[in-house]
């Protein structure tokens, strides 16, 4: 559902036809007579935009403006009059007015500004949400991106882990960001002022890792690729398991370890031992919502390291990234941020190539595997949430093979 439009206006014929042009577009309404009555909505952390009268008794459409950019200087305002007063429209616009509309105003151009003014509250409240984050002392808000379930309950799991100062296993798929969060972890535990060993395990003779090991002490080590490690090494490591007085100890991989359990390449106990604590990153598909907001970052660092000014990305920019699959997770789409920084050829941002249909059907899929996970797999209820009739909902499902109760 859309966030909804704070329609302030005395008249009450005038609000209920602005009211049903709104919800006829899609726009939820609160609607509100006076200031006085639609100051209760106007908070910081309102996530719509408001449509208000210039002349009402008592308080009118400034005092509204002034009083909204107060409380949020980027919540966006529109104002209406039925004068046609230019001298006003500039004086709300020099004010910080989003926008300035005579009545009556056409339905599409009343839509059209709406809409404008709430891809930019988006973009100010998640601007906002990745500030908090960076400016947080928390190295798990600092460095772990996103706005979905998925990234906060990581972001938890992190914090954690982190607390307990057991051997962690970092588990997800390639690109994922393994070995970040394998630091992060170590960054909110109580040894983040020691030293952090990063390291792959592939190839590691036991010599090697008794050095790693030293020079990790009174800090982190991070084995990557733990199903590569010779078994050699990893007798000597089970061995320094038993013993103790060794650095805290974070195992990362990208493969099947049960199924290089099956192979031989990783012993049964080693495998056991780490399973007990185990932190899965979700990829990217798991989380769509959550691609603009890490592109964006990777947007502006981009950025910065190169020295430009960051381009505009457009909603059209964003529903080509959205549209994708994305299995080289955030590796794959930081190199499509640090591309589109510099200007180079590519279709990464245009749905990859593929046709409008292809595109849409890939976003229709993601918000549905979404309101699945976000409602625990309850298929009705998340039929209820996206507005489908039950029988749309269930023929959605089979044509995009998902299943109800991988959800719960």
């Amino acid at each position: 559902m859309s966030a909804p439009v704070l329609v302030v206006d005395d008249d009450p014929m005038v609000r209920e036809a602005l009211t049903q042009t709104l919800e006829l577009a899609d726009f939820p309404v609160i609607a509100a007579g006076s200031f006085v009555e639609a100051k209760d909505h106007i908070v910081p952390g309102f996530k719509g935009v408001i449509l208000s009268d210039m002349r009402m008794p008592g308080r009118d459409g400034f005092h509204l403006l002034d009083y909204t950019q107060g409380v949020d200087g980027e919540l966006p305002v529109i104002l209406l009059t039925g004068e046609g007063d230019i001298p006003m429209a500039v004086r709300a616009m020099t004010q910080g007015a989003f926008g300035f509309l005579e009545k009556p105003c056409a339905p599409s151009e009343l839509t059209a500004v709406i809409a404008r003014a709430q891809k930019a509250r988006d973009m100010a409240l998640e601007n906002r949400e990745m500030k908090a984050q960076l400016e947080s002392g928390d190295a798990a808000a600092r460095w772990l991106f996103g706005v979905s379930k998925q990234a906060e309950r990581l972001r938890a799991q992190v914090r954690n882990v982190a607390r307990i100062g057991a051997e962690v296993l970092v588990t997800g798929a390639p690109g994922t960001g393994i070995s970040k969060v394998a630091e992060v972890i170590h960054l909110c535990s109580p040894r983040s002022t020691g030293p952090f060993g990063k390291h792959t395990a592939a190839g590691m003779v036991p010599e090697r890792f008794a050095e790693v090991v030293e020079e990790a002490q009174g800090g982190t080590l991070f084995l990557d690729e733990i199903q590569a490690m010779p078994m050699d090494t990893q007798f000597a490591l089970m061995e320094m398991l038993e013993q103790g007085g060794h650095p805290r100890l974070i195992f990362g991989s990208a493969a099947e370890l049960d199924s290089a359990v099956e192979t031989g390449a990783l012993h049964a106990d080693l495998y056991y031992r780490l399973d007990a604590l185990q932190v899965r990153i979700p990829a990217l598909s798991e989380r769509p919502e959550d691609i603009p907001v890490l592109f964006r970052h990777y947007v502006a660092q981009a950025a910065e390291q190169s020295g430009v000014k960051a381009p505009e990305i457009t909603p059209e920019v964003i529903s080509g990234l959205m549209a994708r699959d994305w299995p080289g997770n955030a590796r794959a789409l930081m190199s499509v941020a640090m591309r589109f920084v510099l200007g180079l050829p590519g279709e990464e941002t245009q749905g990859g190539g593929q046709g409008l249909a292809e595109q849409m059907a890939q976003v229709e899929r993601a918000l549905l595997v979404e309101a699945l996970r976000r409602h625990g797999g309850r298929a009705a209820v998340a039929a209820e949430a996206l507005k489908l009739p039950r029988k749309t909902m269930y023929d959605k499902l089979a044509k995009y093979r998902l299943k109800p109760e991988e959800f719960r």
